[in-house]
């Protein structure tokens, strides 16, 4: 079962024990972040003078109450707390963050280089280099002594290189956390602790699992590992529109997002954004972030029932199957996992999730930052003016160039690259003395040998950050960067070369296709939308069409959509079912998964082709020829159907019926003087009151005004389908008349029953109601077939005051195997036979009993009986006849009337040994009793 408890720990020390008696107490623990305990305590507690002082508190779970585990991001400080003096129950309540929130006590120094601007320099330095000189430069002053991390400067802490460089400046006095959090809101890391271990990996990599496909598959289920399912929405964030301003230009942007109340629209300003190609990125990231709804989806959980279990089976990071907005499932990453327990020791919790469109979201908004921010984390760069100097010196290379190239779509929907450049401002000319700048120069070539370089980009003197684009993904790209000094050109940096990725994200997957039949053809219909109403990108190039026999699978394109419309598809033989989905592909070649796919056969409007055909009643599908409105007044004249050769001969007996002729169409006029003769009617036509085939007094199916019934030979009536819904039917219903078949209410059965054959024979198993078997109970009974002797069944009776599952033999009717009985002041559970062989437990409200042999056999064992016989003032070792996974505890006694003493000595997992001490020399019987702890 699983279950929480606190351990105390001494501040940076030892364990000091537990706290058994929580009132109640909840964890927070999201991605990314410090957690957080709020526990409730009395100060008349066991363990309450534990929390009277400074201390960290551990949240440890266990799934069997034997192995505890303490969790990554379960390690909390005891640092604040408030309480009521007049609170006669002695509550305290205490907030307490996790272990890592130490990390905003250790700031940065200004370190032993020169600052710039202000700020210390990281120039082309790796997350763990930076971080880690946060921490040597904190301990080393003495500061958080106990704190440990994994990772170093070149790997992270699964032992991965650093897949990110940076060039950053830092403000002196930014402390340790705020670094960690925003490096991780730049998707440059994740990050978590363990105890009082700091554990940093490459972002969604090790805290990233996917759990989706398994194994092992992780799915939360609705009543079974989830209760509740609340979703919190909001449009506060929505918009179709956004303006963008950068260096020297304005531009509107706007989406095909339908919101509620029409056009709403947002506003980016960033003045160091001056191409256009940028500003396109950034507002397409604004637009998708802000095209619809965000849902925030919390799930509660319970780990009484649950097959899944959290930080054993899952984690924060972790990509699950979970119930979505409407209940159906899909792939959610787990955002937060929160654990209570109450005074009663029930535990509880909530995981917060994330859909893939918020999970979108969140990497958009990181990319924006890193187009923003170039590929610093936080503190933005630049350099303080150095004092004037003479005009003509050269300014050295600028140093720690970094490059950052991704993926974007244009306006047209064709993927493009974009590149955002970070590099270290120029303090110095050539010969070491300080210069002022006025410029940098940002130069671009393919990487080739000898390709000519370009200048893409000028930015102002205090800004070492530049973005370019539209660049062609796929291709390998250069760039290096110079200053400018008053005119004069400076030395250029180091060459740095970049891959432009391509665009390897496939569109949403389109939604259902909607199918219709008309006229001999298949209509295809989408609606221009992804599963979950998603808007398509611009990229979208167009949606195929699939079909296939379902019958004989193979699939086929048979057209495609570009928006929103339809296809038509032709020449697909009548009544054989066709199966469609979509599929939806954009520009770079990327396709999505299948859509859900729709069932369709071909409707004719005719039966078979009727060119040089007698055209006869059997021809004409009901409904195809309705209305009135086809045939208007006087078109069909006697000399029209001379001339179309329809004549009396042409048309087949009985081809023109009641349900073919519309109301009122057939007039006294249109029938021919003894036309119409008893011959032509059949059977009883009684309108307005009932229409009848068969007998009407005796055997007859009857429709009338109560709706449709069957009667039998004697006129009883055995099937009534109401007009109100209801459907009776009196006598046996089965789903076949031989093999695998279901059987409601069987002919002879005496009860209401439902009989189940696997196949041929009478070998079935039954469910049945019997109201003899308990003095007129409604008792349900649930009885399988034999065994092939015939000698074995089981059975489950079910009564308002008995409940029992027994195996017996169905010849005598006498006990055959285990059983349980339950009854309103008794539970019974062992085994029975015929030969008398009971052993049984017995539950009562004023005892267990227990009657029958007891034996022992396997490693699992939990108490062993057992007897031996022994001669006095000698030792004997005893067996145990098997090798237990422990060694267990023994008592043993001899059963001789004289002055006997035995000892036990020398126990181990597969043996024993005793000693019998007696006045005079006998044997004696030794009984030993042994239990495992």
């Amino acid at each position: 079962m699983f279950d929480l408890r606190l351990v105390v720990y001494a501040p940076n020390s030892d364990k000091l024990g537990l706290l058994p008696q929580p009132l109640a107490f909840q964890t927070g623990q999201p991605l990314n972040d410090v957690p957080a305990l709020t526990l409730r305590y009395s100060r008349h507690a066991l363990g309450a003078g534990l929390l009277a002082s400074p201390c960290e508190v551990a949240v440890e779970w266990s799934g069997d109450g034997q192995t505890w585990t303490e969790a990554p991001d379960s390690r909390f400080l005891r640092i604040k707390r408030g309480t009521d003096v007049t609170d006669e129950n002695g509550m305290e309540t205490f907030e307490m963050p996790g272990y890592g929130w130490q990390l905003r006590k250790i700031v940065l120094y200004a370190g032993p280089a020169p600052l710039v601007d202000g700020k210390r320099a990281f120039t082309s330095a790796t997350p763990g280099s930076i971080l880690q000189t946060f921490l040597t430069e904190a301990q080393a002053r003495g500061a958080l002594p106990a704190l440990d991390w994994t990772f170093n400067t070149t790997h992270d802490s699964a032992g991965q290189p650093w897949a990110k460089i940076m060039t950053i400046y830092y403000q002196p006095g930014l402390d340790a956390l705020t670094t960690l959090i925003n490096l991780a809101e730049q998707s440059v890391i994740d990050f978590r602790m363990q105890g009082r271990t700091l554990h940093v990996y490459n972002a969604d990599t090790e805290l990233a699992n996917d759990l989706t496909t398994g194994p092992p598959r992780v799915d939360l289920l609705l009543g079974r590992d989830v209760l509740n399912a609340p979703d919190m929405g909001t449009l506060e964030d929505a918009a179709s529109a956004v303006l963008v301003v950068g260096d020297g230009f304005r531009q509107s942007y706007s989406s095909s997002a339908v919101l509620p109340w029409g056009r709403w629209e947002n506003y980016i300003g960033q003045g160091g954004v001056s191409d256009t190609g940028t500003a396109f990125l950034l507002a397409e990231s604004s637009l998708l972030r802000a095209a619809q709804e965000r849902v925030q989806h919390t799930r509660e959980i319970t780990p009484y029932s649950a097959r899944w279990l959290p930080w054993k089976d899952y984690q924060p990071g972790d990509k699950v199957i979970a119930p979505a907005s409407s209940g159906t499932l899909a792939p959610l990453r787990v955002r937060q996992i929160t654990l209570t327990k109450d005074a009663k020791g029930m535990v509880g919790g909530n995981v917060v999730l994330n859909d893939r469109f918020l999970e979108q979201s969140i990497r958009l908004a990181r990319r924006t930052a890193g187009i923003v921010g170039g590929s610093t984390a936080s503190g933005g760069s630049g350099a303080q003016p150095a004092p004037q100097t003479p005009r003509g010196r050269t300014a050295a290379a600028p140093t720690g160039l970094i490059v950052n190239p991704i993926a974007y779509v244009d306006a047209s929907g064709h993927a493009q690259g974009q590149i955002t450049a970070t590099w270290g401002p120029v303090l110095l000319d050539v010969n070491g003395e300080a210069v002022d700048i006025d410029s940098y120069e940002l130069f671009m070539r393919r990487n080739i040998i000898g390709a000519p370089w370009f200048l893409v980009a000028t930015t102002e003197p205090d800004d070492t950050n530049a973005t370019y684009s539209p660049l062609l993904v796929g291709e390998e790209y250069a760039f290096k960067v110079r200053a400018t000094s008053q005119g004069v050109k400076g030395l250029f940096s180091d060459q740095y070369a970049v891959l432009i990725p391509v665009d390897d994200t496939p569109p949403p997957v389109p939604t259902t296709p909607i199918l219709s039949t008309r006229l001999g053809v298949i209509h295809v219909h989408w609606d221009g939308l992804g599963a979950g109403a998603a808007p398509m990108p611009s990229d979208l190039h167009r949606v195929r069409v699939w079909m296939q026999d379902p019958l004989a699978p193979g699939a086929a394109e048979v057209g495609h959509l570009q928006a929103a419309g339809s296809i038509v598809v032709i020449g697909q033989p009548y009544g054989a079912d066709r199966e469609f989905w979509l599929t939806a592909i954009d520009h770079a070649g990327n396709e999505s998964a299948a859509s859900a796919t729709a069932v369709i056969a071909t409707a004719p409007l005719v039966d078979t082709d009727v060119i040089g055909e007698v055209l006869d009643g059997a021809h004409i599908i009901d409904g195809t020829v309705v209305a009135a409105d086809k045939v208007t007044a006087n078109t069909i004249t006697g000399g029209l159907i001379q001339a179309l050769a329809i004549q009396t001969g042409h048309l087949a007996a009985n081809s023109v019926t009641a349900n073919k002729i519309a109301a009122g169409q057939i007039e006294a006029s249109h029938i021919a003087a003894e036309a119409v003769t008893a011959a032509k009617l059949e059977a009883v036509l009684a309108l307005a009151t009932r229409i009848v085939a068969g007998n009407p007094a005796a055997a007859r199916v009857e429709l009338n005004s109560t709706g449709l019934a069957a009667y039998d030979a004697g006129g009883t009536q055995t099937v009534l389908v109401s007009s109100t819904g209801s459907v009776s039917i009196v006598g046996q219903l089965a789903s076949g008349v031989t093999g695998n078949r279901l059987v409601i209410n069987p002919t002879g059965a005496t009860q209401p029953e439902i009989r189940f054959h696997p196949g041929a024979g009478t070998n079935y198993s039954r469910l049945y109601s019997d109201g003899s078997m308990y003095a007129g109970e409604a008792t349900m009974v649930m009885s399988s077939g034999t065994n092939g002797p015939g000698t074995s069944r089981a059975q489950i009776v079910v009564s308002a005051t008995d409940l029992r599952v027994h195996i017996f033999n169905p010849g005598t009717g006498t006990a055959g195997g285990g059983y349980m009985f339950a009854k309103p002041n008794e539970l019974e559970m062992g085994y029975n036979d015929a030969s008398a062989n009971l052993n049984r437990f017995r539950f009562t409200s004023a005892a267990a009993q227990y009657a029958g042999k007891w034996t022992y056999s396997g490693t699992e064992a939990g108490l062993i009986m057992m007897s031996a016989v022994a001669n006095t003032n000698t030792g004997y070792t005893f067996p145990f006849g098997v090798i237990l996974q422990s060694t267990p505890f023994l008592v043993a006694m001899s059963d001789y009337n004289g002055d006997v003493r035995v000892s036990v000595r020398n126990r181990t997992t597969s043996n024993f040994g005793v000693q019998v001490y007696a006045a005079t020399n006998t044997s004696t019987t030794v009984m030993v009793w042994a239990w495992r702890a």
